[in-house]
């Protein structure tokens, strides 16, 4: 079967709730050696991701993937002294000193917004963290502040560019979030790949097709396999190939290295030497330096509502803008609970079994 939506089936899942689930990850990442704080911070980070309907990059995925083998091997920093190598007013650039990425993020995105505050604009660069999960995470906390986010970050060599038969870009995501004042924030978060790694690993569990234009095989040409695409580790820019546009997204996940990778000197994900770290970029910008707040979000409203109202195409229900079905996804499982398999819950109470955690699903 050709996949449709990579989310799993629901019927087959059983539903918890988040508070629940973050008590249990915030347990887990104490025993591995995270400060409490720094717990929660990154619990929030994989949890909101599945109450959003973003499993690629959730609890049931990169828990078990990542993090949970990155700080037993060392490889993650769990206490890290997160210093600004260089500050301006309006800029800095931090060493993440080899922590979650979630922490390093979450401590970048909060300088940024506070520069906006005293300066009207604030960016960030960051060098030697590690995977920071959702994009869209960061770039959300400036929302609340009547600032736009945005988040980006390089990844590991995973992207072939437009007509290469090697990977030599990650799938490098970007972020922007903006507030409005009924309807839920525009949120664009994407990868500058057609999709992720997460999707293939997806695809792969559900012996699924990948759609046209999502991977590649080991000499570069499409295919539609999840394993031969998971062999070669090759995923195809935005776009898929050239004549669908390909040499856009390509050029959007370059200009992320050179934001992420240059301009913070960590260098871009080609270096073999650079082995775990990665390369954060963040900026806030508040919205009255250019207008008020108020009269901004109302502007958006009816923009957002334009197209939320676009007459839908034959087959479809509805229109969504960016952010939309994440909102809503949320706002259902908020009540309903997150849909987890029982393989998931299995290795989530396994793991808390082993390390001591206290806290139960």
């Amino acid at each position: 079967m050709t996949m449709r939506v990579l989310r799993g089936s629901e019927d087959e899942t059983v539903r918890v709730s988040h508070l629940k689930l973050k008590a249990l990850v915030t347990g887990i990442f104490e025993k591995l050696g995270l400060p409490e704080e720094d717990a929660g911070i990154c619990a929030d980070a994989l949890v909101q991701a599945d109450l959003s309907g973003i499993e690629s990059h959730g609890v049931s995925n990169y828990l078990q993937i990542f993090y949970v083998p990155g700080l037993q091997g060392g490889n993650i920093n769990p206490r890290p002294r997160i210093q600004a190598v260089h500050e301006t007013p309006v800029s800095a650039l931090l060493d993440g000193d080899g922590g979650m990425g979630f922490v390093v993020g979450t401590r970048a995105m909060e300088l940024a917004i506070h520069k906006a505050k005293k300066n009207g604009a604030g960016m960030v660069t960051v060098r030697n963290s590690r995977h920071y999960g959702v994009a869209g995470y960061y770039a959300l906390m400036a929302v609340t502040h009547d600032m736009i986010g945005l988040s980006m970050t390089n990844t590991d060599r995973l992207v072939a560019p437009t007509f290469g038969r090697e990977a030599r870009l990650g799938t490098n995501p970007i972020s922007v979030a903006v507030p409005a004042a009924e309807e839920a924030p525009f949120l664009l978060d994407m990868a500058t790949s057609t999709v992720t790694m997460g999707k293939i690993m997806l695809a792969r569990r559900e012996g699924a097709k990948l759609g046209e234009g999502w991977a590649a095989d080991q000499v570069g040409r499409p295919t539609t396999d999840p394993e031969i695409a998971w062999a070669a580790k090759k995923l195809l820019p935005l776009g898929g190939v050239y004549e669908q546009g390909s040499h856009k997204g390509y050029g959007l996940s370059a200009l992320v290295d050179i934001l992420c990778g240059v301009l913070s000197g960590a260098g871009v994900r080609t270096d073999p030497e650079l082995g775990a770290a990665m390369a954060h970029f963040f900026a806030a910008v508040r919205i009255d330096v250019f207008r008020p707040a108020e009269e901004f979000k109302s502007m958006m409203d009816a923009y957002l509502r334009i197209l939320r109202d676009t007459p839908p195409m034959d087959g479809q229900d509805r229109v969504y803008y960016a952010g939309l079905i994440e909102h809503e996804t949320k706002q259902k499982r908020s009540v309903e609970g997150i849909p987890l398999s029982e393989g998931v819950l299995a290795y989530l109470r396994e793991l808390a079994d082993d390390l001591g955690v206290r806290q139960r699903i």
